[in-house]
């Protein structure tokens, strides 16, 4: 009998802050690849950023009031059940579930330095990666090693109305 998968999209990160950029892509991942739902995994820390002074549950209310009424996005905190902050381990724990086709959303400045992830290779070989194009990214991160190697198997690049907006360049306001 052949299970029809549940499509799920996960945006990582530190969000802090939560931003209609955030909103924008979820919801144009949602339409384009079909995507039932969507999860904010939320980290503590980002292993290639500096520290976050953030508090874990400010940055769950904010994720919350960005949401607003879309019901589709669900944010959630894995670290203290995987004991990790890697995206990799993220994954893995959520292929337990075998419903589950993952579709690992971000940003085209994550792409340029995603080789340097912890088991990115393996990362592309678990799930979908959607990349959405950011103003002033677009032309590096199409000559990333990631996407030279994994554009058109696993890894889409989408343009769309870009949101021009950082959570780096809300925290310098």
């Amino acid at each position: 009998m052949n299970i029809k998968k549940v499509k799920i999209g996960i945006l990582g990160g530190s969000f802090d802050p939560a931003h209609k950029g955030h909103l924008a892509i979820s919801k144009e991942a949602k339409k384009k690849f079909k995507l039932e739902k969507i999860i904010w995994a939320i980290t503590k820390q980002n292993p290639l950023k500096s520290e976050s002074k953030t508090p874990i549950a400010k940055k769950i209310k904010d994720c919350k009031k960005i949401i607003g009424l879309n019901s589709f996005i669900k944010v959630k905190f894995y670290e203290n059940i995987i004991k990790s902050n890697k995206t990799i381990d993220l994954i893995n724990h959520l292929k337990k579930n075998k419903n589950f086709e993952i579709y690992f959303l971000m940003g085209a400045d994550n792409l340029i330095d995603f080789h340097r992830w912890h088991k990115s290779e393996l990362i592309t070989q678990k799930c979908n990666i959607i990349v959405f194009d950011r103003h002033g990214y677009k032309k590096n991160s199409l000559k990333s090693k990631t996407f030279k190697k994994f554009n058109n198997k696993t890894l889409s690049f989408v343009e769309f109305k870009k949101v021009n907006i950082s959570s780096s360049q809300l925290r310098k306001i």
